[in-house]
């Protein structure tokens, strides 16, 4: 299946490197971007996650995807991942921070041990990347870095661990952008609002969760991950060429609405689909 909004050939060649690409966003911009012509690694922690979705997108795709299993919290398995890229694929063109973390938690409730894990994954994780994949290629060669983030305007009540640390790389990715503006290389951020992703399944509830944050979207509907897959390889192709510094928000107005212009739900609401990739499905 070809992109539903890009040329086959407009990433032709670029090696794009997609932490958390495994399920859910990852798997969706590994997809798109594959779909586009990049040669696409996906990373994740865990063998037993990359390894079933790198044979699923490669049988997609009909060409290879490489998995390659990295810790983004140990600086010595980001340096030895990066490294291994650009000894087999040949460059880091375009470096998408997806993988990370969090926990619905009350803040009193946020333990010393889960605070400091989702600040290493999110915050020092996207830093070791990014500074991984600049000291080997792309300060001499340029690039482009593109990080997901989360709504981070107005708080995030309910997980003050996981926002701070996405304000703190979409702050990183502002200070960078003018820093690194002189090697070629360009940094934004994708902020996707609610996204009928997978990992909903990992909260409580979470499927009727999903179908709930409806009525607080003034679309009345959450994102897809296609949606922020799109965006990432708009940012990754010629159309993102201008654009640097910037978080770009997917969040179908739920950034701009606090309730006080009402926006009636439809009746019914729309039900939601958290899709299951299929090498997920099997498990």
């Amino acid at each position: 299946m070809t992109s539903q909004l890009f040329r086959s050939d407009m990433l032709c060649d670029k090696v794009v490197v997609i932490t958390g690409g495994g399920t859910g966003i990852g798997a969706a911009i590994a997809r798109e971007v594959g779909r586009c012509g990049a040669r696409v690694v996906i990373a994740s922690r865990k063998a037993s996650h990359i390894e079933p979705a790198a044979k699923g997108l490669s049988d997609e795709l009909g060409v290879p995807v490489v998995g390659m299993t990295c810790d983004i919290r140990d600086r010595d398995s980001v340096t030895a991942c990066v490294g291994r890229v650009v000894e087999e694929l040949g460059s880091v063109d375009v470096l998408v921070n997806n993988g990370g973390g969090q926990f619905l938690s009350p803040a009193e409730m946020i333990r010393p041990k889960g605070w400091d894990a989702v600040i290493e994954t999110n915050l020092t994780g996207t830093w070791n990347m990014t500074r991984a994949a600049a000291d080997a290629w792309m300060l001499k060669h340029g690039g482009r870095v593109i990080n997901i983030t989360m709504l981070t305007n107005r708080g995030f009540p309910g997980m003050t661990h996981s926002v701070a640390s996405r304000a703190g790389v979409e702050a990183m990715t502002r200070s960078l952008s003018v820093e690194w503006a002189t090697y070629g290389i360009q940094l934004n951020c994708v902020a996707p609002g609610i996204i009928a992703s997978n990992g909903m399944r990992n909260y409580p509830n979470g499927e009727a969760m999903a179908k709930g944050y409806q009525s607080e979207v003034p679309a009345k509907r959450l994102g897809t991950c296609d949606e922020i897959a799109w965006m990432c390889a708009f940012l990754a192709g010629p159309g993102g060429a201008y654009i640097t510094g910037q978080t770009l928000t997917v969040d179908g107005g739920r950034s701009l609405w606090g309730r006080t212009w009402p926006i009636p739900d439809p009746d019914p609401l729309p039900d939601v689909v958290l899709p299951v990739e299929p090498w997920e499905s099997d498990q």
